[in-house]
């Protein structure tokens, strides 16, 4: 294989690759990047850990076909230090890389292994039925759940956020069984059916992709908001095309927790909250709170929430935010830090906050009318 490429967009397909190349399995090769021509001006570039993978193509100079599996981390630290501007890349029968800037004596070699031995990339079956999304909202649905994944790899039902698509509607779910959140937008003129469990590895990978696909459109709103996402669910497995870039995930085989269930069908007490205030004032509080539980008491009366914590190690701490609410005096514990993610992903001023009694769980919605909720569990503190 020979070939010349600029370096530019070299560096950006092989940092897309680190987060798929799995660099402490038993199996050397899935710490490779493939390297592998295809037609008279392309390279394909591609990684796997065996349940996730990611493949692109750049365009190149191509004097010689062929295919090598190079390590991921190496190959992207060495092209980090050429110069800008084109790279040559040759390899040798025995799968040892070639780098070498034109116009500098700068030169490197890598110990490869040769591409047949790559693991085959997943490709969707044909005719799978594809639905397309606007990278925005995927993009959102992400953005204001991600955060109450679990992080248990034991619980894989836990471990992965729901993908529903149901007629017009779009929903993301997700909960690590102290806290649920739930994001749904509608798109309008778009019918279809799908229902997907995405690992949490996945989730954070399609974040990445949203990201730069957006950046790729371009830094205005209007234009990123044009960008599309295909998806493509073929057996136990989906697949997400964008700008060029597919995306392919094992999807998880387990029963998401019948969330419907989990979320209060109302309230006996809706407090209205001064978003920005009510995150400051958990903030500075939690940091008195306990290491081990990160409780805090929301103690509400007449106009008033009083945040208070204690930690028999180092002390206490309170602040009072000012509120709409004129119900009966109520205290309930809960983690501090599940209220901030939450507040953090929201844009309003306010946010609504539905309680009942102190073992009863709380919901966060935004004021506006978007369409997203919180459930978090109370904590005995």
């Amino acid at each position: 294989m020979e070939l010349t490429l600029a370096k530019k967009d070299l560096v950006k397909l092989l940092s897309r690759m680190q987060g798929v190349a799995e660099r402490k399995s038993t199996m050397p090769i899935l710490a490779n990047v493939l390297l592998a021509v295809e037609g008279p001006n392309a390279l394909r570039v591609a990684a796997t850990d065996l349940y996730l993978s990611i493949a692109a193509k750049m365009s190149a100079e191509i004097s010689k076909g062929g295919s090598v599996a190079v390590s991921a981390k190496d190959l992207l630290e060495r092209v980090k230090m050429m110069p800008e501007g084109p790279i040559f890349m040759a390899t040798q029968d025995n799968a040892a890389m070639t780098l070498k800037a034109q116009g500098t004596a700068r030169r490197y070699t890598l110990r490869g292994m040769p591409g047949d031995d790559f693991p085959p990339i997943p490709l969707p079956a044909e005719g799978a039925p594809t639905l397309a999304l606007d990278v925005a909202v995927l993009a959102k649905l992400i953005a204001k759940t991600h955060y109450s994944i679990s992080t248990d790899e034991t619980r894989a039902h836990l471990n992965s956020a729901l993908f529903e698509w149901d007629g017009d509607l779009v929903r993301m779910v997700t909960t690590d069984g102290h806290r649920l959140s739930k994001m749904e937008v509608r798109v309008t003129g778009r019918q279809a059916s799908a229902t997907m469990l995405i690992p949490l590895k996945a989730i954070q990978e399609l974040r990445r992709l949203c990201d730069e696909a957006a950046a790729d459109t371009g830094k205005d709103a209007k234009d990123a908001s044009k960008a599309e996402i295909q998806i493509t669910q073929s057996g136990s497995s989906a697949f997400f095309q964008t700008g060029g870039t597919t995306f392919s995930v094992k999807l998880v085989d387990a029963q998401f927790p019948p969330y419907s269930q989990v979320i209060p069908q109302s309230s006996d007490k809706k407090v209205h909250v001064p978003r920005g205030a009510f995150s400051d004032a958990l903030r500075a509080v939690s940091i008195a709170a306990s290491e081990r539980t990160g409780g805090v008491k929301l103690a509400l009366t007449k106009g008033k929430m009083r945040i208070s914590s204690e930690s028999p190690d180092t002390g206490d701490g309170s602040d009072e935010v000012p509120i709409d609410y004129a119900g009966e005096s109520i205290t309930i514990g809960f983690n501090a830090r599940y209220f901030l993610d939450v507040l953090g992903g929201l844009e309003g001023d306010e946010v609504i906050l539905g309680l009942s009694g102190e073992l009863d769980p709380a919901v966060i919605r935004p004021a506006s009318d978007e369409q997203f909720l919180a459930v978090i569990m109370p904590m005995r503190i």
